[in-house]
């Protein structure tokens, strides 16, 4: 009886498995993920400009300072605070009474050694006196001539014009006030803004690149005149229409600062940079078949800057680079890349040397 009812229940459950189907056990392990799919690029060398920056303050071509050369009370003051003027324009008129009563002085002075002179000129023919005392009095009528004119050419000096073209700045003294050559400040300043000189400060770094970048004459030194064009970005942050020229770089650094100074020249015909203003000088260095390398697509190992470069199989290897320049989407590379490597651009934080990858170009 034992027999058959195992038998019985072996029957049974057979019967069910027919019916109902069994589960098949799992094999082990997960199934294999798909190969991530990557965005990749092919490195083309090209003709690559970067613009180093600098902080420059502006002047005009000249900034002249007017002042009085004789003490005097300013009569008439011809112009006005910013006021456009030409080279000889009459800016000042100081009062001359006392200058005027001081030539009078002089003239009489001039006159009444004339007459000396006239009186002992025929009293030498006659050889009544000795001809000493013709010449003395000669050598007194031209000390008072040189008087005369002295004075004469302080009541010249009252009038007081400009010496070049350009606009008037701040007026301090008004009409009434006594001004002379022994004030604190110029009676006012006339700038030429014509043109606008740029001034700025490199280190010693930035003055060796500089160096290096910059065309040499025949006796290896920096030919300005073959320079690259530099542009002016405004206080405003917009760029200045017209470019400028490298005109000066002092090549003696200031062992105080650790700098030197340079000057940049804008043409200013429209009249928009002033005097006194700030920007940045923005100074071009091309490079030559060179590659751009995006910062995402690279890391950092022990110090070293790599990318991950895809191979025929799809598979992925390291690379290292050498940096020769920073931009503002990554870094300049010409040297130790053949061109047409393809490298991968995102997602390299999570990838490894030898993975395979599903390249997306």
């Amino acid at each position: 009886m034992k027999k058959l009812s195992i038998l019985g229940l072996l029957s049974a459950g057979l019967l069910l498995s027919s019916c109902f189907g069994t589960t098949p056990t799992p094999p082990a392990g997960g199934a294999t993920p798909p190969p991530p799919s990557l965005k990749v690029g092919e490195l083309t060398p090209q003709d690559i400009t970067i613009y180093n920056e600098f902080s420059t303050t502006l002047e005009g071509k000249q900034n002249v300072e007017i002042w009085p050369k004789v003490s005097g009370f300013i009569q008439h003051v011809y112009v006005e605070e910013g006021q456009k003027i030409k080279k000889g324009q009459l800016l000042f008129k100081l009062e001359t009474q006392t200058l005027n009563q001081d030539a009078n002085a002089a003239k009489a002075s001039v006159n009444v050694a004339q007459v000396e002179v006239n009186k002992l000129k025929p009293l030498v023919e006659k050889n009544i006196i000795s001809e000493v005392q013709l010449e003395t009095a000669k050598a007194q009528l031209e000390q008072a001539k040189a008087n005369y004119e002295s004075v004469a050419s302080n009541i010249s000096y009252s009038r007081i014009t400009s010496p070049v073209d350009g606009y008037i700045g701040e007026i301090p003294f008004k009409t009434g006030a006594l001004v002379s050559s022994n004030m604190g400040r110029p009676l006012t300043t006339v700038s030429d803004i014509s043109q606008v000189r740029a001034y700025f400060s490199l280190n010693e770094k930035e003055l060796l690149k500089l160096k290096e970048s910059m065309p040499k004459n025949d006796k290896n030194l920096m030919d300005l005149e073959k320079a690259p064009e530099v542009k002016l970005e405004m206080i405003n942050g917009k760029e200045y229409p017209e470019p400028g020229k490298i005109a000066m770089i002092n090549t003696i650094i200031n062992s105080t600062t650790g700098s030197v100074t340079a000057r940049a020249d804008f043409e200013n015909k429209n009249n928009i940079l002033s005097s006194g203003s700030t920007g940045k000088i923005k100074i071009p260095t091309v490079y030559k078949n060179a590659y751009e390398i995006p910062q995402a697509a690279t890391i950092d190992l022990q110090g070293k800057k790599l990318v991950y470069v895809l191979k025929d199989d799809n598979t992925i290897t390291t690379m290292p680079i050498d940096i020769i320049a920073n931009t503002q989407k990554g870094y300049i590379v010409e040297n130790g890349i053949e061109k047409g490597t393809t490298i991968v651009l995102e997602g390299v934080t999570k990838i490894k040397d030898g993975m395979t990858i599903s390249p997306v170009k």
